[in-house]
């Protein structure tokens, strides 16, 4: 019994068999005629490709420029101010306002009168 089924088994897979077309007559697709959804994809493709244009000559032509212009008047507005701060008085002179610098006990770090974000160019607290 063994012997027979291996036998018709491979007498099946022996025998020729007649090529499966893969790629029969679709019936169920309409045929490749421009229809109304061709028609639309192919309006959006062209819109698509229309404002990606548009973006990418408002991004050289707008964008580009007015980021040199800003970033011009930017480092002209950071110069003048670093003329400014070099004509100031120095901390020392500077008047110490009561609202200023209020401590009500010590911080636990270094001398204990520094804040955390202390910075000795642009914080100066006078010692009574």
């Amino acid at each position: 019994m063994l012997a027979q089924r291996a036998l018709l088994r491979s007498a099946q897979r022996l025998t020729p068999k007649a090529p499966v077309s893969r790629a029969g007559k679709r019936f169920y697709s309409s045929p490749t005629e421009e229809n109304a959804f061709i028609r639309e994809r192919a309006a959006v493709k062209h819109h698509a490709a229309e404002s990606a244009e548009l973006w990418r000559k408002l991004s050289i032509y707008v964008a580009l420029p007015a980021v040199i212009i800003f970033s011009a008047n930017a480092y002209t507005l950071w110069n003048e101010h670093w003329e400014h701060v070099a004509h100031s008085t120095p901390m020392e002179e500077r008047p110490q306002y009561e609202y200023l610098n209020i401590r009500a006990k010590a911080y636990p770090w270094g001398d204990g009168d520094k804040t955390l974000f202390w910075n000795d160019k642009h914080n100066y607290r006078k010692k009574e």
